[in-house]
């Protein structure tokens, strides 16, 4: 029986051969230094790494894969941490190739990929000249950011020419977890400092940070994307909005003191946040989640190659009503990140 809705990926990482030659030759003169890049990443690009032949590929082992799970297209995006760990002659120098690289895949297989284009944040007016490419010559859907770029969050002022070029090309920022900063270091310590949960601190306090410098006041129309379901940003919206409103009521002493914002905090994830269930596929957080920021803020991703389960469809499935089962897999994805024409095999 034929599905009456198509399945998007929307956060499948693929390794761009020239992006693996900087990580290589960066370990071997000692680039990196005490960055954790070594300790997380260092492997990824080598031959002994078990997920090195499905990010490199973006063809007929893909394909295969997708045919498997029943999945009908990839949102492709360079696997983290991105060009955001090279000094920044070299990121900004790698953006046109790098993305260039990608919109001649998603060319290959226009039903099959579509593609989030990559930025270099050490240079704030180069990545928004690029973002400005990405969409107007390249035809890219959206934008990843690996998170912090040298331990610096987006909220910082000197970023937002990247939030202009973003919000005017209506290019969502998609924020993907990379090595948490060393303020995150007892995750470190304890072992939890990758996916186990570090990632989800890591993303989720980023994007309070973001709303929290006043910058969606500054830019209402920009829209971010995180994985994860949300990296837990649904399950605490009462209580943001409680803190919120107790930190600036008189005499309450706070440090430093919260800036006013426009809007409650939940409504600026409502209104400027959605996310994906990459890694997420349980039926009961996905309603959750889709109960909170709205069932028009929630949308499928699986987190090829680090997590291919095809069984794991079936699971998400589980969670949807036939109400908005093809809005999940197909419609939000269409309409955030611009998929036109059709898509599947």
């Amino acid at each position: 029986m034929t599905r009456p809705y198509k399945r998007i990926a929307t956060e499948e990482a693929f390794m761009a051969p020239l992006v693996r030659d900087l990580y290589s030759r960066g370990i071997a003169r000692g680039a990196f230094g005490d960055s954790g890049f070594v300790r997380m990443w260092g492997t990824i690009f080598t031959d002994k790494n078990p997920f090195i032949e499905g990010l490199m590929d973006i063809g007929p082992l893909r394909l295969a894969e997708m045919e498997r799970a029943g999945i009908d297209m990839h949102l492709l995006s360079q696997t983290a941490p991105g060009l955001q760990v090279l000094d920044r002659d070299t990121a900004v120098g790698a953006m046109p190739e790098l993305n260039d690289y990608l919109a001649q895949a998603v060319a290959r297989h226009p039903t099959r990929f579509a593609g989030l284009c990559s930025i270099a944040p050490q240079d704030p007016a180069a990545s928004a000249r690029e973002i400005e490419r990405c969409r107007g010559r390249l035809g890219l859907g959206g934008i990843m950011i690996n998170s912090h770029t040298n331990g610096e969050w987006l909220d910082r002022e000197k970023y937002w020419p990247i939030f202009e070029a973003a919000e005017a090309s209506d290019m969502p920022i998609y924020i993907h977890p990379q090595t948490p900063m060393p303020g995150l270091s007892e995750f470190v310590r304890q072992g939890m400092e990758m996916a186990f949960y570090g990632f989800a601190v890591e993303v989720s306090t980023h994007m309070l940070a973001i709303i929290a410098s006043g910058a969606l006041d500054r830019f209402p129309k920009l829209r971010f994307v995180l994985g994860h379901l949300g990296e837990g940003l649904p399950y605490w919206l009462y209580r943001f909005d409680y803190m919120q409103w107790h930190l600036t009521r008189p005499g309450i002493p706070a440090r430093p003191e919260p800036r006013k914002l426009e809007l409650k905090i939940s409504e600026y994830i409502r209104r400027n946040v959605w996310a994906t269930t990459s890694g997420m596929p349980a039926p009961e957080p996905i309603r959750f989640a889709q109960k909170q920021i709205g069932e028009d803020h929630v949308l499928y991703a699986m987190d090829y190659p680090y997590q291919n389960e095809p069984d794991e469809v079936a699971m998400t499935e589980e969670a949807l009503t036939d109400s908005n089962r093809k809005a999940f897999w197909e419609d939000i994805a269409r309409g955030l990140f611009h998929i036109d024409g059709p898509v599947g095999a």
